[in-house]
């Protein structure tokens, strides 16, 4: 069994609310939810209109599958035009540990 987990740290665009704030963050869990079927929550900064760090995980028992997933959730925040990405936190676990 392998475990992954990214944290993105992100700085939003033109927020000045914690309304707008979450009309941001929202649809970027869904998405990654929807497309790759991780758990993700914004888990920090949660009282801050301007920043915002998303944690997921996702357990699979094949390592390359994991990494491979893990690589699109990150083109996917990255890509996203509304939020710039200031660093991702990438950890694996496997049986090893």
């Amino acid at each position: 069994m392998y475990v992954g987990t990214l944290s993105f740290d992100l700085l939003l665009g033109d927020v000045h609310s914690l309304k707008e704030k979450r009309s941001v963050v929202r649809p970027i869990v869904a998405e990654l939810q929807r497309k790759y079927a991780v758990s993700v929550a914004e888990v920090e900064h949660m009282n801050l209109h301007r920043r915002a760090v998303v944690g997921l995980a996702l357990v699979s028992g094949d390592a390359g599958h994991l990494s491979d997933v893990l690589d699109r959730c990150e083109r996917l925040v990255a890509g996203r035009p509304e939020v710039e990405l200031l660093s991702v936190r990438r950890r694996f676990h496997g049986d090893d540990d």
